[in-house]
């Protein structure tokens, strides 16, 4: 019966959404000014006039706009945004995108049309060794084997 506690007896039998899998609207016509930080999924089709931090991942409508810093894991541009984007996994760019400032990313999908007008930083990818798997121990293992 608890409306904010943790007592689930609706009857649907599982968990209230977590922060990493709540999806998060700023709709047309919709003005929000101020940061926004967030773990989850924020869909921007309105305009976001502050930074966007921490998300899992931003989704930029083609008639959005984020005037500020981006910063999330995912992030898939189809309108403007005015500051830099620092996506840690992937950045997809549509055709109506214009991204105004630096962009930092690992992997980045520019679709014909869209606009960077900015410096592009691809991070490295990290090699994990995994185990017996890796090339490194595949390589140890013959390296010992031509010792003997």
């Amino acid at each position: 019966m608890a409306i904010f506690g943790k007592d689930d007896s609706s009857g649907r039998g599982g968990k209230g959404a977590t922060g990493e899998n709540t999806l998060s609207i700023i709709s047309a016509g919709t003005v929000v000014t101020g940061d926004i930080e967030c773990t989850g999924v924020l869909k921007v089709e309105g305009r976001i006039d502050g930074s966007v931090r921490r998300a899992r991942q931003v989704m930029l409508a083609k008639e959005g706009a984020i005037h500020g810093d981006v910063t999330a894991n995912e992030v898939v541009v189809g309108g403007l945004v005015d500051g830099a984007v620092a996506a840690s996994d992937r950045l997809e760019l549509q055709s109506s995108a214009v991204v105004n400032g630096d962009i930092s990313t690992r992997s980045i999908v520019v679709m014909e049309g869209a606009r960077i007008n900015g410096s592009v930083k691809m991070t490295e990818l990290v090699l994990v060794s995994r185990g017996d798997d890796s090339r490194e121990s595949k390589d140890a293992k013959a390296g010992r084997k031509a010792q003997q």
